[in-house]
């Protein structure tokens, strides 16, 4: 079968390569992809928010499935467009995925369904919003209602940066992703995601996993749209996960189905670890990046035949075969390390060379998976994001795997680059 992969950074890179290992593919499509993904299969330069262009592509490469990565697609309606073509198609409706492209409807659905989460308030006029943060104890979490590239979400320690950051994103800080914003209540302790593979009924579980958003060691800094990952995560016991079952995923699917709005595809379940138990901190319409990574890396069988299952239905029936084709009860424990251009999360600068990828991906067990990457005019891999790599690698435990994704990031030569010296440190503490 011919599988098109849908994005172009390292959650895509991940999908594309354990796609591509399976007995069933023989050929896998990636747009526009990246020079990682290139390896694996021709990239065609098609904007996926594109609905037009993506259509005539797909219709001229006729895949037997379609996985969309990116979360901008699915909010622009990317799956409605090729279902209605007659495609099978991994990834929300437009409708589902405003589990993610709006975080008032997501807070919405949350209360409706009783699942468990932050009390908070949705507005679009200034000074309510200012009045709610009144009512609220710091430290405070401000949340832009759209997509704003994982970086939508600032928590403040004092009223008075609540206050700045409020009238920040209301008056254009993300654009039209902030004109309506979420206030919400501090929850604490631990994060975790969770990812379930589901056709709007039936739900298989992937392994837990972490990831590191600050930029910063020991989870200093400015978020990010995540440092690195492992999985699996310690922190989510059989009883937390028994608990995201019944009290938020069971609740939140058949909500949706009987809504009208079935979720298709892979629901990211971003969790808080109270004392009171797991709270959902956000919903989102796609793989984590960089949590996909390791969940790629760590699966040791054959991911198709759920990502199809999941595009066509009868996952209640065929869940048990699937799950067993997949290897999830022989999960490697794995890590993945992201190297970034110096400056980022804020100002950065592209073009500089990296090399001694190949040499990383020599290594036993490892995998560079490529984001922001590009070649210039002589052929030679450059730096053209904030983001770049993800070291990925896999161990007997997440020790082993530790040292070996950071053994080949120390084989990677980019002056211009830097990384967190301390993935999964909360697990290895």
């Amino acid at each position: 079968m011919k599988v098109l992969v849908v994005g172009s950074g390292g959650r895509e890179h991940a999908l594309a390569w354990k796609i591509a290992k399976s007995e069933i593919v023989d050929e896998v499509f990636c747009t526009p992809g990246n020079p990682g993904m290139d390896a694996i299969g021709p990239c065609f330069d098609v904007e996926p928010t594109d609905l037009h262009k993506m259509q005539e592509l797909v219709l001229q490469l006729s895949p037997d499935l379609i996985v969309i990565g990116p979360e901008a697609p699915l909010a622009a309606g990317l799956s409605d467009a090729l279902r209605a073509r007659g495609f099978d198609v991994f990834g929300p409706s437009e409708k589902a995925a405003q589990l993610e492209s709006s975080k008032g409807f997501s807070k919405d659905m949350m209360k409706q369904f009783e699942i468990p989460t932050a009390a908070y308030g949705r507005f679009t006029d200034l000074t309510e919003a200012l009045d709610f943060l009144e009512t609220m104890e710091a430290p405070y979490v401000i949340k832009a209602d759209g997509l704003a590239a994982g970086k939508g979400v600032v928590i403040c320690d004092t009223l008075e940066e609540a206050e700045n950051e409020v009238e920040a994103m209301m008056t254009g800080k993300f654009g039209d992703a902030s004109t309506e914003i979420v206030i919400e209540e501090f929850m604490d302790g631990e994060e975790a995601s969770i990812f379930v593979l589901t056709d709007g009924d039936g739900a298989i579980y992937l392994p837990p996993a972490q990831d590191h958003k600050r930029v910063g060691d020991g989870d200093t800094g400015l978020n990010t749209g995540g440092m690195g990952s492992y999985a699996p995560a310690p922190v989510v016991t059989p009883r937390i996960m028994e608990l995201v079952q019944t009290l938020i995923v069971e609740p939140l699917l058949s909500g949706m189905a009987e809504q009208g709005m079935p979720y298709q595809g892979v629901l990211y379940v971003g969790i808080m670890v109270t004392a009171s138990g797991p709270k959902v901190v956000e919903f989102n319409a796609r793989f984590g990046d960089p949590e996909c990574q390791v969940l790629m890396a760590g699966l040791p069988g054959d991911i198709v035949p759920a990502l199809l299952i999941c595009a066509t239905g009868g996952l209640v029936h065929g869940h048990r075969e699937v799950a067993e084709m997949m290897g999830i009860n022989a999960f490697q424990p794995a890590a993945c390390v992201v190297m970034a251009t110096e400056g980022y999360p804020e100002s950065y600068a592209k073009g500089s060379i990296i090399a001694g990828v190949e040499a990383a991906d020599a290594i036993e067990n490892v995998t560079v998976f490529h984001a922001g990457t590009d070649k210039d005019g002589d052929g030679k891999l450059i730096a053209v994001g904030g983001r770049v790599l993800g070291v990925t690698a896999t161990g007997p435990d997440l020790r082993a795997a530790v040292d070996r994704a950071y053994r080949g990031v120390e084989a990677i030569n980019w002056p211009q680059g830097f990384n967190r010296t301390d993935i999964g440190w909360r697990a290895l503490k």
